[in-house]
Parts: structure tokens; C-alpha cells; sequence
């Protein structure tokens, strides 16, 4: 017995995803999806689940688990850097190495942006290679002192956060550039949100200082009341005064990034597991899908079988930043490939899979997950906050916070910074992400998506994209008339307080026309589904002259003799109801669920 026992010990780690739990208990990823559900936990087959629900799935399987932190106390002990970097997560820590660095560049439109990529580019390719440097793959490396950098060409600060609310693992600093003559916009201010909220250590390229009318201390000032307070004034940011025109300053930028980097844990491990992320991908005429990837872990090669999101294929050929040819791409390099299926979406995770029958096999069990109502979004709302603090999920509360005018601003953000509780030792605190005046945006919630943040407006209205996107991604907007309903509402869901609100929503009404009586199912009401549907794990009230005469839940539901969850509407069905068998030819069965209200 004392050896069966020891064969059932399974040490998990603090985050992992549902498919890799189920590798680990060396059962399919739908059987341990159910099990979750019938714990009352939701995910789907990519999504991270923390230690303490992989182990009530795994002792209700049969294992006795134990937690595992290698890789992690690594990343805990990294002051400033990305929480990010899950994908070596699991691997040898013998067997890590330093990789190049991921450098994203963003800042407001008219800053200087591209034209600062350029030069970076231009400046640090050799003249054999020069003919190859208008290849635009989303990304490139250059060299520096004898060492790798990679740049990501991202358009701005929305593409950067979309990246991260798919999952994509974003870079391992951030450039923000600021033009010395214009000094900071709302546009500097809503990039510098975006990328604190990824937890990136941030350069200034101080761009522009060959103008006139540049004025940089002006400038300094303006990025520490931002709280980037520039090194030589005792403060933690390196702010490099550039020119993108005449190159001044861009060598010592690039120090300053590896320097930066110095300070940071970044590794990968070559022999690894290769996966990384989807930069862009399109249609080629010629050559069918081309995308572009960044190998983020283990190495990548011609002939490997990719799968990202719903697109899978053997690679063909790859390509480098500078459209030659190569066999392999190690961890922080860019390549383009030909051989997928479809085009995936920029953002996406990828890896690496033994042959094509296991990336079908991988996304039929993502389709079975779905059908088996698996969902992609855990909505985060003011009402469970407390519920997940109490469980370990939450140690802070992420809100971004939109006004009307500036003048609201202030007292609306230092009140809500003062909120915290303490519990058990524990803190759970308030943390602006992003406050500014004006409408919630689309970028608004991208950021909040990529963050797990509420989004709170006082007398800000929502534009029709950004609601649209809202109802999407599962990202709760609370709009408020009144500063202390405003604070008093966070206070209490710090507190657990906060009960939600529900309400009754039709989503649908079938038309009885007859009654059938059956053995052992009882009562039947043969109906035709008039709007919406029907829907077995629906709440059901039966009309009858346009009075209710019961409610209940529905006992069966079926199409001809099958059991059926649904009935779409134009379709007959036959529907029982729980505690009531006096249906009439005429009555009116209505259909609904609950929905909390915001």
C-alpha cells in the first residue's frame, strides 16, 4: 500500500493551464474540465488555474498533491520585472539560459516612434546585410556591444495591450518615447498606463533634443509627476536624452536598455519546449499563410508542427528579419514562416506539437471543451472581488477610472487609493491603473481585459466600440452620478459587502399545441418555439391568458426522442416543466435566466 501511495503523489505548481494539469494526471483535459465544473469552477483548456484548484482536482482524481515553486521563487525575487514569463515554467533551472531581451517601443503618434526604430535599425546593420532591411516582419534584432536585441514594431500601446489580453507574453522592457518639445499627452500618459499594468521596467527615450525649442528639464519634470523621476535627479528611471535625426544619444539608449536588462531575470531554455507568440500573420498570394512568430522558449525549426488558436501546420520554410533563409530560431528571435492552415490572431500563444494528428486531437478537445460550456472569460466583478481575495486570487484591486472633468479627477482617485483591508495578515488594496478625463474607450477596456481591472466612469459616457468590446471580453463597466455612491460601492467589495444585483431575462417563448402523456416521463407539451429559444437549464414560467399560472424549471426537453439543451426558434419540441402537468393547447411557455445587472 505505502508504495501505491507514493506512485499517487503529484507535485503541481503555483499556476498552470487545464491541458497541462491534465498531463500531469495523465487524464484528457475534458475529464478534468467536468471535474472542475462539478467543483463549481469554469475554465477552458488554455486557461492558467492557480495551485489550489489544480489540487482539489487532483485529490478528487485520486492523487495527493504538493505544491512545486522552482522556476517561480526565481521570478518573486525579480524587482520590477514581468510576472509574464510562465512559458519556461516547469523547465530544468540548470538548464536556462540568458536570452536576448524583448524591447517594445511606444509613446504618443507624433513623438518620433517609427522614425527612432528606423534609425536603431539602419544604424546597426551591416553593409552586406543592408539589402535585406526594408523586410518588415513585425520584428528585429540588432546587436549591441556583442549582444542581441530585440525590437518589437508594434503600431502603438493598443496592440501591445491586445497582445497581452490574448495571452501573449508582451516584452521585457518597454521605450517610452517623449518628444522634448511637446513633453507629455494624454497619449504618453494612457501608454505609461498600459505598460505599468504589464509590470515592464521602462526607459525614456527623450526624443527630438536637436529642435529649438526642445526643453528637457521641462519635460523631467512633467515624467516625475508621473512618478518617472529621471536617475540623475535620485531617481529610478533612466531618461536618455535622443535624436532620431542625427542619431545623438541612440548608443547610449541601447546601453541603457541592457543595463536595464541587466537588472531583471530574462531566460529561456534552448532544448525546451519551443512556444512563444503570433506577432502577425496574412495572406500571401504566392506562398499562402505567412506569419510572423517570436520564440520565446526552446527553439524552433523547419518541419515542426505549430499550433496557435485554431491554426496548425508543419513549417515549410523560415525566414529572418532580413528575408534570408534559416533552419532554426532560438529563444527572443523573430521569424517568418510559411505552413499553417489559417491565419492566426496576432496575440496568440504558440506551440510546438509531435505531428499534425495530435494538433487536430488538441483542437477537437478545444471544441468539445466549448460545447461542454468551458468559457474563455472569468468575468471580474466589484461582488466577487472579496470572494477571490479570500481564496488567493486577488491581493489588489486593478480599476481604471474615467471622469468627466479634471476637476473630479483628484478627489475621486486619492479616495480610492486610500481604501485597503487587511485580513489574516493579508492586504487587499485599491490600484489606479489608469485615470484621465473623457469617455471609456475601446483601449479602455483592452487594458482592463489585460489586467483583470473594473472599469469605473463618473459622469463619463461609454462609446458603442467600447461597449461592444465590454460585453465581449466579460469586463464589468460601473458608471456613477455620485462620488461617495462611487467610493462607498468599492469600499464595500473590499470589505465583501457588495451583494449583486440579478434579475429575470426572457430569452425566449414556445407555444404549446399539444399534450401528450407519456409512461414514466409524464406530462409533455408539445410546443413551437415562436422567439429566441429554449433552453434546458432554463427557469420556465407557464402564461395562460396572458396570466403566470406556475414557474419552474424545465424537466425535459427534446427533439423528437433525443435529450436536447437547446431548441432555437421555428423548431417544435417537446417540453416537460418541473411540478406541472396541467398544460392546455394555447398556453405560453416562456423562458429565463438570471443575469446580474450592473
Amino acid at each position: 500500500m505505502a508504495e501505491t501511495t507514493e506512485q499517487k503523489i503529484i507535485e503541481i505548481p503555483n499556476g498552470l493551464t487545464v491541458r497541462e494539469l491534465a498531463d500531469l494526471l495523465g487524464a484528457t483535459p475534458i475529464a478534468v474540465i467536468k471535474e472542475m465544473m462539478s467543483n463549481g469552477v469554469m475554465a477552458s483548456i488554455n486557461q492558467q488555474i492557480d495551485y489550489d484548484t489544480a489540487a482539489i482536482v487532483a485529490s478528487e482524481m485520486g492523487f495527493e498533491p504538493r505544491p512545486i515553486t522552482i522556476v517561480e521563487e526565481t521570478i518573486e525575487e525579480e524587482k520590477g520585472g514581468p510576472a509574464w514569463r510562465h512559458l519556461y515554467e516547469g523547465e530544468d533551472p540548470a538548464s536556462l539560459i540568458d536570452r536576448p531581451p524583448v524591447v517594445a517601443v511606444l509613446g504618443h503618434v507624433d513623438h518620433g516612434k517609427t522614425s527612432l526604430l528606423d534609425k536603431i535599425r539602419s544604424a546597426h546593420v551591416t553593409d552586406s546585410e543592408a539589402g535585406g532591411i526594408t523586410q518588415h516582419i513585425g520584428a528585429y534584432q540588432i546587436e549591441q556591444a556583442g549582444r542581441k536585441i530585440t525590437f518589437l514594431d508594434t503600431p502603438g500601446h493598443e496592440a501591445f495591450t491586445a497582445m497581452r489580453a490574448r495571452g501573449a507574453q508582451g516584452a521585457d522592457v518597454a521605450v517610452l518615447v517623449v518628444a522634448a518639445d511637446d513633453g507629455v499627452m494624454p497619449q504618453t500618459r494612457e501608454a505609461l498606463a498600459h505598460l505599468r499594468a504589464a509590470n515592464v521596467p521602462i526607459v525614456v527615450a527623450l526624443n527630438k533634443i536637436d529642435r529649438d525649442n526642445a526643453n528637457p528639464d521641462r519635460v523631467k519634470q512633467q515624467l516625475a509627476d508621473l512618478d518617472l523621476n529621471p536617475h540623475e535627479w535620485g531617481g529610478d528611471t533612466l531618461i536618455i536624452p535622443v535624436s532620431a535625426k542625427t542619431t545623438e544619444g541612440i548608443e547610449d539608449l541601447l546601453e541603457g536598455i541592457l543595463m536595464t536588462t541587466d537588472e531583471t531575470v530574462i531566460k529561456a531554455n534552448p532544448a525546451g519546449r519551443a512556444a512563444g507568440t503570433i506577432l502577425e500573420a496574412e495572406l500571401d498570394k504566392g506562398r499562402g499563410v505567412m506569419a510572423t512568430l517570436l520564440v520565446q522558449n526552446g527553439t524552433l525549426r523547419t518541419g515542426d508542427v505549430v499550433l496557435a488558436g485554431t491554426a496548425y501546420g508543419r513549417l515549410k520554410a523560415m525566414f529572418d528579419d532580413r528575408g534570408q533563409e534559416i533552419k532554426e530560431a532560438l529563444p527572443s528571435t523573430p521569424a517568418r514562416v510559411m505552413g499553417l492552415n489559417e491565419i492566426p490572431a496576432a496575440g496568440t500563444l504558440f506551440e510546438v506539437v509531435k505531428n499534425e494528428k495530435e494538433a487536430r486531437a488538441i483542437l477537437s478537445e478545444r471544441a468539445e471543451a466549448r460545447r461542454g460550456g468551458a468559457i474563455e472569460h472569468s468575468p471580474f466583478t466589484l461582488e466577487d472581488l472579496f470572494a477571490r481575495f479570500q481564496a488567493g486570487e486577488a491581493k489588489e484591486l486593478n480599476l481604471i477610472v474615467k471622469v468627466d472633468v479634471q476637476g473630479s479627477l483628484e478627489p475621486i482617485v486619492s479616495s480610492l487609493e486610500k481604501l485597503s483591508i487587511a485580513e489574516n495578515g493579508a492586504e487587499l488594496k485599491v490600484k489606479i491603473l489608469h485615470a484621465e478625463t473623457g469617455d471609456i474607450s475601446d483601449s479602455d477596456v483592452m487594458l482592463a481585459s489585460a489586467s483583470k481591472a473594473i472599469i469605473i466612469g463618473f459622469q463619463a459616457g461609454v462609446d458603442s466600440a467600447a461597449r461592444r468590446l465590454a460585453d465581449n471580453e466579460g469586463i464589468e463597466i460601473r458608471l456613477y452620478d455620485i462620488i461617495y455612491k462611487l467610493i462607498e460601492d468599492v469600499e464595500k467589495a473590499l470589505e465583501g459587502l457588495l451583494e449583486p444585483v440579478y434579475e429575470d431575462v426572457a430569452i425566449g417563448t414556445a407555444e404549446v399545441r399539444q399534450v401528450f402523456k407519456i409512461p414514466k416521463s409524464g406530462v409533455i407539451a408539445g410546443s413551437f418555439i415562436r422567439e429566441g429559444e429554449a433552453r434546458r437549464s432554463a427557469q420556465v414560467r407557464v402564461l395562460r391568458h396572458h396570466q403566470v399560472i406556475h414557474q419552474g424549471g424545465v424537466s425535459s426537453l427534446k427533439r423528437f426522442q433525443e435529450d436536447v439543451r437547446e431548441v432555437r426558434t421555428g423548431f417544435e419540441c417537446g417540453i416537460g416543466v418541473e411540478g406541472f402537468v396541467d398544460f392546455q393547447p394555447g398556453d405560453i411557455i416562456q423562458f429565463t435566466v438570471r443575469k446580474r445587472v450592473s
